[in-house]
């Protein structure tokens, strides 16, 4: 087994959302493909996220958050420092879904959900999101919009293995999905695809699709699920450990160990 590089990379704080819709039986997950220049899984189909920045939790983010209080976002991320940045793990995933699918979770002026005609030209707007995170904050207000945090919860939490040079520390969240269509950027991500869990991992296994390892294990947590909501209501008191995955390297190749794996170290 191979020892941990002596100076470990700092792993950068990150948030994804797990868009969920229901279908016939069981929910959809939408599932984005990284550009195949992407320094980190390139061409893998993974979940929208991103970096935390400062700007997601700036002061004032807590009126553009329906359902959800600073107080109340950092009791649930209690590893996050300070604990008034904890919110802003969610505004970055909602933020992340934005810039990357083109799907704006929020609600419109009158507390319905949002139109998404209503607001002009959404690519301009995704363009000086991706350009500036604090252009996501003040587009909220100018419109006047509530992000559904009420429709979403807290569902796992992952740290990328010592042995990476490139590490996130990453919060993931599930939200039900509006009816809004997914449009990649086409720079960070290439393609969109709404699959059921389990057909995912099917495709996975037959090298159709390549899925990270935290993507794997995340939608088999969401196989047996019906719908949405039952998905939400499942999240609710769900105990969330970090997840830190090891990396062996031996004569049979690279692996990657957690700690319910035989030979775990």
């Amino acid at each position: 087994m191979q020892e941990a590089p002596a100076s470990v990379p700092t792993p950068r704080q990150a948030a994804s959302v797990i868009l969920a819709r229901d279908t016939s039986g069981n929910v959809e997950i939408l599932l984005l493909q990284r550009h195949p220049a992407s320094r980190f899984s390139p061409g893998a189909f993974a979940f929208p996220g991103g970096g935390v920045e400062p700007a997601d939790s700036a002061p004032g983010i807590e009126a553009r958050c329906r359902g959800l209080t600073r107080s109340a976002a950092a009791a649930q991320l209690s590893d996050v420092q300070p604990s008034e940045r904890a919110i802003g793990f969610w505004v970055a995933a909602f933020r992340e879904a934005f810039e990357e699918a083109g799907i704006l979770l929020a609600y419109g002026p009158d507390g319905r959900p949002l139109d998404l005609t209503s607001l002009g030209d959404v690519q301009v707007q995704r363009a000086r999101c991706r350009a500036e995170s604090a252009a996501f904050t003040r587009f909220l207000g100018e419109h006047d919009l509530a992000l559904t945090m009420d429709r979403a919860a807290y569902w796992a939490h992952w740290i990328t293995p010592e042995e990476r040079p490139i590490r996130y520390d990453t919060h993931f969240f599930v939200a039900a999905c509006p009816d809004q269509a997914a449009e990649p950027d086409g720079s960070e991500m290439v393609a969109a695809r709404w699959v059921r869990p389990a057909d995912a991992l099917a495709r996975h296994r037959s090298h159709e699709l390549v899925l990270p390892l935290p993507t794997q294990r995340i939608l088999a947590s969401l196989a047996n699920l019906r719908d949405v909501e039952a998905l939400l209501e499942a999240a609710r008191g769900r105990s969330i450990p970090a997840i830190r995955p090891r990396i062996v390297r031996d004569q049979g190749g690279e692996r990657i160990l957690l700690p319910q794996d035989p030979g775990w170290f």
